[in-house]
């Protein structure tokens, strides 16, 4: 089985995050960055096919050079080879056009990626690539087997839980609890500096989308204490205005 894993690298969860030129660009002096959780699930997953399955994978970035230790941290978790697609990933129409334009003729029989990257949290990517190529692309999968050419599938959905038989090959966007995120051990880390990392140019450069400006969400409020039940149903009632 041949798998394509797509990751973000994106800052951690942790990082204060601020912004500079008049608020058009993340600051990212100090900043950690990371494998975006939701697609440390699907390498984990990928990487449990992968044993199931005597089979390869391959871990994409659409990134400049800064995200090579992000892929080498893929690799060291258990990615076979990675690819770093030679752009900013400036929306995701872009990223969705060179995940496409790399896999189209790879023969790849899944391709997982997070359900959504956590710095934009678009959620688009996965049924982009699925419209760009032609295949299935169901998200957010929380259960994956695979048995026979077809995936089993499980998400949550409004009311209870929703079960879907696919053919290989589809596109999966992929969340929590589909595996448990794997840690890269000594061997895996030293492995990695052998495995190779290729370095592709984007095809084209069309966006869909430009950012104008970021800003900050409101600072919290003061808290205010209240004495009785009364007040309280006051408060929500006429402040927060939610009863």
């Amino acid at each position: 089985m041949k798998i394509l894993v797509c990751i973000t690298h994106v800052p951690d969860t942790t990082s204060k995050i601020q912004f500079t030129d008049n608020n058009t660009q993340l600051d990212k002096s100090g900043v950690q960055f990371i494998i975006g959780p939701y697609d440390d699930y699907a390498l984990a997953r990928a990487v449990e096919l992968k044993a199931e399955s005597n089979g390869s994978i391959t871990v994409l970035n659409v990134g400049e050079a800064e995200t090579e230790p992000t892929l080498r941290k893929a690799l060291a978790i258990g990615a076979d080879e990675a690819v770093r697609i030679n752009a900013f990933p400036k929306d995701a129409f872009f990223v969705a056009q060179q995940i496409a334009n790399f896999s189209k003729d790879k023969g790849f029989d899944l391709i997982l990626m997070g359900r959504e990257s956590i710095d934009f949290n678009g959620g688009m990517v996965h049924g982009m690539v699925g419209e760009l190529l032609g295949m299935p692309s169901l998200s957010p999968v929380m259960k994956l087997e695979v048995e026979g050419g077809k995936g089993k599938l499980s998400r949550e959905i409004e009311g209870g839980k929703e079960f879907i038989e696919v053919d290989l090959p589809f596109i999966a966007g992929c969340q929590e609890p589909i595996a448990e995120w794997k840690i890269p051990n000594m061997r895996g880390i030293m492995s990695a500096r052998t495995k190779p990392l290729t370095v592709s140019e984007p095809v084209g450069d069309e966006s869909r989308t430009a950012v104008n400006s970021y800003e900050m969400p409101p600072a919290k409020g003061a808290v205010k204490l209240v004495d009785n039940v009364d007040q309280l149903v006051d408060l929500l009632k006429n402040d927060a205005k939610i009863l």
